[in-house]
């Protein structure tokens, strides 16, 4: 990365919030950028220039804002000593405080994240982000697990960001029962997948019952 584009996403990261505050009101556009700058005291050519390509790349920055934040709150030793279920859902959790109070500004990024020319970008997004949590939760893993538990934490998070956005129960109550019975799904799910790869003479086998039914033991 060149000096001039590392300065550009510092810049992009800076107003990133400031943008999103903005969008509340005017949407993921220029007119949004120009309000951050103006809050921020950044000359608002530059930050023009720095979001240049639109609405993406504020979201985009917003996110690794919301990343950075996650990271501050419930970072280092914070999640020591915390059953998995408990991590993933304060990882959780510290990403939808990140974004509470711009829950219209939410919306309005999750509908152009869903843009047909959007979906690929967006995925990535999601991955990171679902990395991110995993990797602050001490998940180690190398093999298929590393890619399968990103995917299912991903959609969980997903889909809990669109109940977020529209929760307007008292301490958003039920975002929080979503987000319990979807975390349980998973530790149901994983400790499915536990039993299924345990030792291979531990598994269920066909062949080993019939051979059982036609030759029982003496």
């Amino acid at each position: 990365m060149t000096q001039e584009a590392a300065s550009l996403e510092d810049l992009r990261l800076q107003l990133a919030p400031l943008v999103a505050d903005a969008a509340v009101f005017d949407g993921w556009t220029a007119d949004a950028v120009a309000s951050a700058a103006t809050a921020a005291g950044v000359d608002p050519a530059l930050a023009a220039y720095a979001f240049r390509d639109g609405a993406m790349p504020m979201i985009t920055a917003w996110i690794g804002h919301v990343d950075a934040t996650m990271a501050a709150s419930v970072g280092g030793d914070a999640l020591s000593n915390q059953p998995i279920r408990e991590r993933i859902r304060r990882l959780v959790w510290a990403r939808l405080e990140a974004v509470s109070g711009n829950e219209e500004a939410l919306l309005r990024a999750l509908a152009i994240m869903a843009m047909p020319q959007n979906v690929a970008a967006s995925t990535r997004l999601g991955w990171r982000s679902a990395d991110a949590m995993w990797r602050l939760a001490g998940d180690k893993a190398t093999d298929y697990n590393h890619y399968t538990k990103r995917a299912i934490l991903g959609s969980i998070y997903a889909s809990t960001l669109h109940v977020f956005a529209r929760d307007k129960s008292v301490d958003k109550a039920e975002t929080r029962a979503f987000l319990d019975r979807r975390i349980a799904g998973i530790m149901r799910f994983e400790k499915a997948k536990a039993q299924w790869l345990r030792k291979p003479d531990e598994r269920f086998s066909m062949t080993r019952l019939l051979g059982r039914i036609r030759y029982p033991a003496r």
